[in-house]
């Protein structure tokens, strides 16, 4: 059985340094190689150090790990990760190569360095170990020829995507002589150790995801040209109205950058023919951009220039920068008023203006070309669809867009315009069959060029939409559903908008915990949107504190705070699946659990003082209980240090930036665990709750808690008053650190007093209610709600 304890990775450039990154937050040691460099740089020369010295030969893998800490977005989950990379050079350290289980090369794309680079890498690896290129569109193939059969056994293509840390998908590509069980292997070590969606593709020009890709960038370049629409205009409606990113079409070549994008432009033209040739020959304005240095956000400009708070579109006929323009239509408002992406998109295609045939002509090229490649690039329409989805973050890949607009509508309208039509698509439409997906019972399949077959996935996905059609749900209100998780394990999924937190959620708390109670071993918290919980309800408070209903708030955090205590004490485990945004309310949730499985992305935090509140459901309470409960037993510690960690913490409303970062914070506590697939999230709480279970759960005990008391609030108070009388912070501002300050503190108690949480509780939402009664919290909240951003007042 193979393992990857350690890896070494050929090439220290931004991908290269990225892949160490990723996997040394995952907890695999690295060593980064690259070449000795040839020239001393100024510096190296007033320290006196020759080409010989040490830190020279290093010196291009040891700055790309620094440049690891200043990278945007950033490449490491902790800056602790950076311990586990290890620089190296391609003359001194190449016996390192014997201790790595995986060593991937990510050098230049060029075919005749990576062959001499891998005939290295054959004289020293250890037998056995995994070799393999994250080359974009080199054949893979080619790259092994001539090396020894146990090297090409073991080699094969696995192209991240960049930035790798957060980019979902690799590709994996095998060539004619890879063990089949190293693919097999690699599949689900990209899965369940990489966190990746992993798709099988074919040894072709840029695989699957660049092919397409690629392809449909110019397409959408030939119809801009062709139907005189601007940069700005494509940008507004090929973005998240169709089911794209918001950088939609030319904010993400300038991000990719235009020099990049010409040279995979290029690669395929070079080894393609006909029409499909053409279309990727790259257009002549497009050469200028490059050849002038406009590539995109790393050169300033590209199809778009910052000028202060003003941003210009690219005119590609005069090459001179405009007022941006959006594209308005009647298509594109009634498109607005639908729900749901399939929705979206029949609507505009089908629409009867310029807007329509815009997006017509754009998106069936696309659609037949990824029919004419299946079974060239890759064996299934699911690994086409997952590339396109994983790697280019579209919401549909082409044959589900294709199933959404209406396979049997578009294919009429197709033949009438004169297009060829797949023989496979045509063979299939005449089976009677009319979808290239269907489902039957909660399970999905897809078409195969035959019949229909099921999806297989990874047994780790639990995919909840699905699961609730085949199984059904215990209970559910407009809020939230209890759902049986199999195996004697409930969940608990919140569905209000944006999962906030409201009288609903809090209602379904309650019967979850006596529904686990009497019928289950335990409680899995946890949901499948687009954030895993932003808080309470704003909306809702603010028009209780405006009709100065106080006694309605007071009842409304009473409630949140006793569903805070059954998910505490509770006589079965329960567990939170925090992932994506777990802010305030959703951080509250969390903190009182057994334990958290978080997804690696998990940006946690107690952010109500930017809406001018503090926490009102036991949040710092609990946040105060974990740094006590992370020192040691036994250790002697100054509790005043606590109480101001607990205070900085929250008064700034530190937001972690993954999960790591959440456990540096006591968000998180060493037990707790970390998914670094959030495919498999669902799946971790579960086995989570299934280890407790079997370990004997035993409920917790209620403990009194040490506080600072007065003389604590003082101290807790200097830093926010010195900053007040500097004018950092306004009087609202420490007004809301004094009630803070005052719950953290315990209240008028002498210093090392111990004290319930209930009367931890009672202080927390005394001070909540005080707040939420100012003008000037609701005014910070009614801003919050308009602008989506904090005000200061």
């Amino acid at each position: 059985m193979k393992q990857i304890k350690k890896a070494a990775v050929i090439g220290s450039g931004v991908m290269g340094s990225g892949i160490a990154a990723h996997l040394a937050n995952i907890g695999i040691p690295v060593t980064l190689f690259d070449i000795v460099p040839k020239e001393l740089l100024e510096d190296e020369k007033k320290k006196g150090f020759t080409l010989e010295h040490r830190e020279v030969r290093n010196r291009i893998p040891t700055v790309a790990i620094e440049k690891l800490l200043k990278a945007k977005p950033a490449p490491l989950t902790s800056k602790k990760s950076l311990a586990l990379i290890e620089p190296a050079n391609l003359e001194d350290h190449l016996e390192k190569l014997r201790e790595a289980d995986w060593i991937i090369e990510v050098v230049v794309e060029n075919l005749a360095v990576k062959k001499q680079v891998f005939t290295t890498v054959d004289q020293y690896r250890k037998p056995g170990s995994i070799v393999s290129s994250n080359t974009s569109g080199i054949s893979v193939e080619a790259m092994s020829e001539g090396l020894s059969d146990d090297f090409r056994k073991n080699f094969l293509g696995t192209h991240f995507f960049n930035p790798p840390r957060y980019l979902k998908l690799l590709e994996v590509i095998p060539t004619k002589a890879t063990d089949p069980d190293v693919v097999s292997f690699m599949k689900q070590f990209g899965e369940d150790v990489l966190g990746k969606g992993v798709v099988l593709a074919k040894d072709t020009p840029n695989f699957i995801a660049n092919r397409i890709g690629t392809y449909g960038l110019h397409i959408t370049l030939l119809e801009m040209v062709k139907r005189q629409f601007s940069v700005g205009e494509i940008d507004s409606i090929t973005g998240p109205l169709i089911g794209r990113p918001k950088s939609a079409t030319f904010r993400t070549l300038d991000v990719v950058g235009l020099d990049t994008f010409v040279h995979v432009a290029n690669n395929i033209y070079e080894q393609v023919s006909g029409t499909e040739k053409q279309v990727f020959e790259v257009p002549v304005f497009l050469k200028e951009m490059v050849q002038r240095g406009w590539i995109g956000a790393k050169s300033g400009q590209g199809f778009y220039l910052k000028k202060g708070k003003d941003i210009f579109e690219l005119n590609p006929a005069t090459l001179e920068y405009e007022e941006r323009k959006s594209l308005n239509s009647a298509a594109v408002e009634m498109a607005k008023q639908q729900k749901g992406t399939a929705n979206k998109l029949k609507t505009l295609v089908y629409g009867n203006d310029r807007a329509a045939e815009l997006l017509m002509s754009i998106l069936t090229p696309v659609l037949l070309y990824s029919a004419e490649l299946l079974g060239e690039i890759a064996d299934t329409i699911v690994d086409i669809d997952r590339a396109m989805k994983w790697g280019f973050g579209w919401e549909l890949g082409p044959f589900e867009t294709w199933d959404a607009i209406g396979l049997e509508k578009s294919i009429t309208l197709l033949k009438e315009q004169g297009k060829q039509i797949p023989s496979w698509v045509e063979e299939m439409l005449q089976k009677g069959h009319s979808s290239f997906y269907k489902e039957a019972n909660g399970d999905l399949f897809y078409y195969d060029g035959d019949d229909y077959r099921a999806i297989e996935t990874n047994p780790k996905e639990i995919n909840l939409k699905q699961w609730k059609i085949k199984h059904g749900v215990i209970k559910k209100n407009t809020g939230a559903s209890l759902i049986d998780l199999g195996d004697g394990v409930a969940l608990l999924e919140f569905h209000s908008k944006s999962n906030a937190i409201g009288l609903d959620i809090m209602e379904m708390i309650h019967f979850a915990i006596d529904e686990v109670e009497k019928n289950y071993k335990g409680l899995v918290i946890g949901n499948q949107g687009k954030n895993f919980c932003v808080g309470a309800n704003i909306a809702l408070m603010l028009m209780e504190a405006q009709d100065d209903n106080l006694f309605e708030l007071d009842m409304v955090v009473r409630k949140f705070q006793q569903a805070m205590m059954r998910i505490k004490y509770s006589h079965k485990p329960v567990v939170a699946a925090p992932f994506n945004m777990a802010l305030g309310g959703g951080a509250e949730v969390s903190l009182p659990v057994d334990h958290i499985q978080a997804s690696m992305e998990t940006y946690m935090g107690l952010v109500e003082v930017g809406v001018g509140l503090i926490p009102g459901g036991g949040g710092t309470k609990e946040l105060y209980i974990k740094h006590l409960n992370g020192i040691p037993n036994g250790v002697e510690f100054d509790l005043q240090k606590v109480a101001n960690k607990v205070f900085e913490t929250v008064a700034m409303a530190k937001v972690s930036t993954s999960a790591e970062e959440a456990r540096e914070n006591n968000f998180l506590s060493p037990a707790d665990g970390v998914s670094v697939n959030p495919d498999h999230l669902i799946y971790d709480a579960k086995q989570a709750v299934l280890a407790m279970d079997a370990k004997g759960y035993q409920p917790r005990v209620k403990k009194k808690i040490p506080v600072v008391g007065e003389t604590g609030y003082a101290t807790l108070l200097l830093g926010a008053q010195a900053m007040y009388k500097s004018g950092y912070i306004s009087d609202h501002d420490l007004l809301i650190a004094k009630k803070l300050a005052y719950v953290i503190a315990g209240g008028k108690v002498p210093f090392g007093t111990e004290v319930d949480e209930d009367y931890l509780l009672n202080l927390e939402r005394e001070a909540f209610i005080s707040l939420i009664s100012h003008p000037k919290t609701q005014a910070r909240m009614q801003h919050m709600l308009l602008k989506g951003k904090p005000l200061r007042n």
